[in-house]
């Protein structure tokens, strides 16, 4: 991360309370920008108010759905970079109810790229994709030049996504740059649907994890830090003719089984819990794991740490998380 590069800079982070986005408004906000947050909800346990960023950057409230809201906030706030991260990011919220999902995914994404090319102030946009764009094939990892094929809602709207972001691109010049990453975690999840935050929580009440595949579903499983700096670095490069509008798998290229995943943190946790496996996923890819070897090539990025010190950091965040709620209540 340059630091200098972003001092002073004007900075519109959409999902500023989720996980990536809480991460990357903090190191944004401590290299000196000049940070602008979309919140729809207000989340009391966000991870934002624990990394001590909700009073120190300037809120919007609205809704990525709402084109009007993202106009003024682009226009007013003289936006330079934006960083696209908000969207419905449960695969089975989306299975249940799709409509919501594909408003706020596709919806919410020609929303602010329409709002960026009105307004025209913006000089680089990193719009958040997923692995899910690319669907299932039977070919791994998936390579950037992997066709986009969702085929489940979640899978569809972040297929529809992309190509809107590379749509603006090549038709209005628009200076975009696409974000491939695997299954995020971190300290600051509080989705406990999750498997990471999940088993986290389960282990700490001395409850046996639940796995609602059969255990043997294949994810890549990345760490927000490296997330974030695979962003920023993203961001500082995208106006270079050879990296703007172009898409950029990031990953630590490791395949990883549920159950191994749930294992190894039922180790690191010192448990002698056994998970419950209810073999009851309907609408997923079986397997998925990319290759980063175009960011590695381009962008000169690597990752920085190993999923097992991921993993680690992540266990001691929820755990002093507990703590701190548990003396709240008391």
């Amino acid at each position: 991360m340059n630091a200098e590069f972003w001092k002073d800079r004007n900075v519109f982070v959409t999902g500023c309370t989720g996980l990536l986005g809480s991460w990357l408004t903090d190191a944004l906000f401590r290299a000196g920008a000049n940070v602008v947050g979309l919140v729809r909800d207000l989340v009391p346990e966000s991870n934002l108010r624990g990394l001590g960023c909700w009073d120190r950057i300037n809120v919007v409230r609205g809704d990525i759905t709402d084109y009007s809201v993202l106009e003024r906030a682009v226009n007013e706030y003289e936006v330079d970079t934006v960083f696209h991260l908000a969207a419905q990011t449960i695969v089975g919220t989306a299975n249940r109810v799709p409509l919501g999902t594909f408003e706020a995914n596709i919806g919410g994404t020609w929303n602010l790229l329409e709002a960026c090319r009105r307004v025209g102030t913006v000089t680089r946009i990193v719009v958040a994709s997923s692995d899910k764009a690319y669907g299932s094939h039977d070919q791994l990892p998936y390579d950037e030049t992997a066709p986009l094929i969702g085929e489940h809602p979640y899978d569809v709207s972040k297929s529809c996504a992309d190509l809107l972001a590379r749509s603006y691109y090549l038709t209005y010049g628009l200076p975009v740059t696409v974000t491939r990453c695997g299954n995020l975690f971190g300290g600051g999840d509080l989705n406990w649907n999750r498997i990471i935050p999940g088993t986290i929580r389960s282990v700490y009440r001395g409850e046996a994890p639940v796995i609602r595949s059969d255990g043997t579903f294949i994810r890549d499983y990345f760490y927000v830090l490296d997330a974030v700096a695979g962003y920023l670095l993203l961001a500082e490069r995208t106006p270079e003719e050879e990296i703007v509008g172009e898409a950029f798998n990031f990953s630590n290229e490791r395949q990883i089984p549920v159950l191994e995943l749930v294992e190894m943190i039922l180790k690191l946790m010192n448990s002698e819990l056994a998970p419950v496996i209810l073999d009851q996923v309907e609408g997923e890819i079986r397997h998925q794991y990319l290759s980063a070897s175009k960011a590695r090539r381009l962008l000169g990025w690597e990752p920085l740490y190993s999923i097992e010190q991921g993993i680690k950091e992540t266990i001691a965040w929820y755990l002093e998380h507990f703590r701190q709620g548990a003396a709240a209540r008391a």
